[in-house]
């Protein structure tokens, strides 16, 4: 009996991680499964990167430069399902994973082993997707949101391969989702009641029920595409008595939740990073907390504004122009809390907040140029050109992604115990933005002047705006080897980090050290008081 206790004593004892490949294969520590998410994210972002500059490339000038049309539509599809599936939404969750227990006072995630699996999932389906590249046919050339008959009937042979893909990536999210739902209601540290949670978790919980909602619709979609392809159903082929509308009716009321949950996560980070840097509470954090439920809610009713080009009845096309014009009342709160959060604040410009202030200006330029595209009349002038291409770059660049620029710096220090060195930061700031602004904004003029998006060639006129467009996007592929130098020289010889990295942070993740312990909390903390939401 003695050797059993003092074998349990010794079980927990062991704190520290394995050693070697195998401490990254099999561990179910929320650190670890956090940090493969964000390194894989990393790499998915630069591959999906590299195929975005194949795209610009080719579009620097008229004329057919470098590529065959064949192999641009393969660019752009690929470069889209890498960068939505492979780089945006595991940085979040990556992110969720490493901040969530700590900022809860849990000791992990609540489904450790779950977790782990639903992180190795996604090495094999990416595989899988890059793979179709080298097949015969190549690889899937019908766009990100892969419309049927297009993708059924005319498809390439390896979409086979780029459905399995999906179904996996699916899995993966369902599963990350139902243990950070798991972990944020029964692991909270005693006092920390719902209203009391910091905003990153209040957005991940919201985004996670979204994942729940609409993964099991995307794959049942590309399950009704297989069917079409291989076992003589006709869902999407009219010839056979199938609708080739229904397949966008049911890919956007996935696709829209999941625009939400490629954002939410991103209102959280900012929600505490401004408060840091302006050192003040949020304001208004319970309007803050029912305005990203609201928005969650009716991302679910306003799926068809992408479709208004379909032939819809009127009074449809009316109620999805109402809803989707009715989203930019929650957003317009949470983007006035933020400001009034900075007014009259002790503001200090490190990069995490540069990054938070850019987000807040060009998200709202990306939700400005989204109210344009909710009327309808207009839409049917807009829809399909670059125009829609800056707008949802507008939203998905400067919006999620300069979040996640942001928490990275922010939250650096605490998970590697370095400071980053501000100056290239600041660096990597500027260039990325300057270079998203020039990159991007020019598209809404050639949209506006009727370039159609996903077109490798285009006539003379478009040029100028395009080459500038194209240069823009170079400096800011660039930018980002500025970002992944400054990560290995923090974590290799930067300065050591404080406790409480930054002077206006709140928060349990930085009560605990820098950095954080490889087994955060053994015993649930106290709650104060001042350390409840920013």
């Amino acid at each position: 009996m003695s050797a059993v206790i003092d074998a349990h004593h010794d079980d927990h004892d062991h704190h520290g991680p394995d050693k070697g490949i195998g401490r990254w294969l099999f561990t179910t520590n929320h650190k670890d499964i956090g940090t493969l998410y964000l390194w894989f994210s990393f790499a998915m972002f630069l591959v999906g990167g590299v195929m975005a500059l194949i795209v610009r490339a080719e579009l620097f000038q008229p004329g057919m430069q470098f590529v065959t049309p064949d192999f641009f539509n393969q660019m752009t599809t690929m470069h889209g399902l890498i960068m939505v599936f492979g780089a945006i939404m595991p940085a979040f969750v990556g992110l969720a994973n490493w901040m969530i227990p700590m900022m809860i006072g849990a000791s992990d995630m609540a489904l450790p082993r779950m977790n782990n699996l639903s992180f190795w999932i996604l090495p094999f389906a990416f595989a899988m997707l890059l793979s179709t590249l080298f097949m015969e046919g190549g690889a899937p050339n019908f766009g990100w949101t892969f419309y049927a008959p297009l993708s059924t009937t005319y498809g390439p042979d390896s979409t086979t391969y780029f459905i399995f893909a999906v179904h996996l990536m699916g899995a993966s999210s369902i599963m990350g989702a139902i243990n950070i739902i798991a972990t944020v209601l029964n692991m909270r540290a005693p006092g920390m009641t719902l209203m009391k949670m910091p905003l990153f978790v209040w957005t991940w919980l919201i985004t996670a029920y979204l994942l729940i909602a609409v993964m099991p619709v995307l794959a049942g979609l590309v399950t009704m595409m297989l069917f079409d392809i291989h076992f003589g159903t006709s869902f999407f082929n009219a010839a056979g008595g199938g609708d080739p509308v229904m397949f966008q009716h049911i890919f956007w009321f996935f696709g829209h939740p999941e625009v939400y949950i490629m954002i939410l996560p991103a209102f959280g980070i900012i929600s505490h990073i401004i408060p840091t840097f302006a050192r003040k509470p949020l304001f208004g954090y319970d309007s803050m907390v029912y305005a990203i439920a609201s928005i969650a809610f009716l991302s679910f009713i306003v799926w068809a504004h992408h479709m208004f080009t379909v032939g819809m009845p009127l009074a449809g096309v009316l109620f999805f122009m109402y809803a989707t014009m009715l989203i930019a009342v929650p957003t317009g709160v949470k983007v006035f809390n933020w400001v009034a959060t900075m007014w009259r604040g002790s503001m200090t410009f490190e990069t995490p907040m540069l990054f938070a202030i850019a987000f807040v200006v060009l998200f709202t330029i990306g939700g400005f140029s989204g109210v344009m595209l909710a009327i309808a009349p207009a839409d049917i002038q807009y829809h399909d050109t670059y125009f829609v291409v800056a707008h949802f770059h507008y939203v998905l660049v400067p919006g999620a992604l300069f979040s996640l620029f942001a928490a990275a710096y922010y939250w650096l220090p605490k998970w590697c115990g370095r400071m980053y060195d501000e100056t290239l930061g600041k660096i990597h700031f500027w260039m990325s933005f300057i270079g998203v602004n020039i990159a991007f904004f020019p598209q809404h003029f050639v949209g506006l002047a009727g370039m159609p998006r996903r077109i490798p060639d285009y006539p003379l006129q478009f040029a100028d705006l395009n080459m500038i467009s194209t240069v823009g996007a170079f400096v800011f592929g660039l930018s980002q080897l500025v970002f992944l130098f400054v990560v290995i020289k923090a974590i290799r010889s930067g300065e050591p980090a404080s406790d409480r990295v930054w002077e206006g942070a709140h928060g349990l993740e930085w009560t605990v050290p820098s950095p954080a312990p490889y087994h955060t909390f053994t015993h649930p903390p106290k709650v104060p008081e001042s350390e409840m939401h920013t």
